[in-house]
Order: structure tokens, then C-alpha cells, then sequence
């Protein structure tokens, strides 16, 4: 049985989502816990994605909300260590358009960590604007257009 993806809002699947967020940017990354978890969390109109494996545990996780200008923000995209490479932030991100989509956004923005701008880009993000530090890290701002009738 492969990995599934699952789209929620649910209080219990979040905290599997701060889980894996901890690890990720806490811990390896030493982002400080009160910039990574943050008040986007807990609004209701904040989704987030969690692809779990066969036993039912949570491997990677990312959220998205409504952004300005029909368009759907895409943040905390974050994959454990030992499934990185083996496509797990691929599938997430292509949930997350599936999604933006369905529901008629115009297209999907995020802020990359620089060591990440070749892996948006080959799902088809271009970079905008200059590189600037989050948490003390180098991002570039990344958009997609969704054509309509696309999918």
C-alpha cells in the first residue's frame, strides 16, 4: 500500500503537522517555535496537507490558506529527513494545486528557501523579487499561475 495524502482542518491531524514541522524547521533548522507556529494555524480557512504512509505515520506536511488577488498561499512545506528524495513533497504539492483548482484559484504563491527554488521550479513556480531573510534564512517568493481549464 503506497503513501495517501490527506487534506484537513481537524485539531488531531494538526498537531501530527506541528510534529513533523517541529522536526523539520525547529529542530534541524533552528527556526525559534514562536515564528513557525503561528496565528494562520489555528484560522479556519487554513488547510493543512499531511501524506502518511502505509502504517499510518506522518511523513511530510504543508498548509495553505486564501491569499490576496486569487491566489492560494502555500507555507510550511516540510518532509522528514529519511523521506526527502523520494518524491514525498512532489505529491504534496500537487494535492495543494489539485485543490487550488477545484476550488478556481488563479494560482498559488510561496516564499522558498533558496536550497528549495529548483525543486518549486520544476513543478513549474518561477521566482519574483529579491532574496530576503524568514527566521534567518534566504527565501525567494515563488508564484504559479493555474490556467482555467487546466487538470
Amino acid at each position: 500500500m503506497k503513501n495517501k495524502i490527506r487534506i484537513t482542518t481537524d485539531a488531531q491531524e494538526r498537531e501530527k503537522a506541528f510534529a513533523i514541522r517541529r522536526k523539520v524547521f525547529i529542530e534541524e533548522q533552528h527556526v525559534p517555535e514562536e515564528l513557525e507556529i503561528d496565528e494562520y494555524d489555528q484560522q479556519p480557512t487554513t488547510r493543512h496537507v499531511l501524506l502518511v504512509n502505509q502504517d499510518e505515520q506522518a511523513i511530510g506536511t504543508a498548509r495553505f490558506r486564501p491569499y490576496k488577488d486569487g491566489m492560494l498561499k502555500v507555507e510550511r512545506v516540510a518532509i522528514l529527513k529519511e523521506q526527502r528524495g523520494t518524491g514525498a513533497g512532489r505529491r504534496i504539492m500537487e494535492a495543494i494545486e489539485t485543490e487550488a483548482r477545484k476550488s478556481g484559484y488563479q494560482g498559488m504563491k510561496l516564499g522558498a528557501q533558496l536550497h528549495a527554488r529548483k525543486f518549486y521550479e520544476r513543478l513549474g513556480f518561477q521566482a519574483q523579487g529579491e532574496i530576503y531573510l524568514d527566521a534567518g534564512i534566504e527565501h525567494v517568493d515563488m508564484v504559479k499561475k493555474i490556467e482555467v481549464g487546466q487538470g
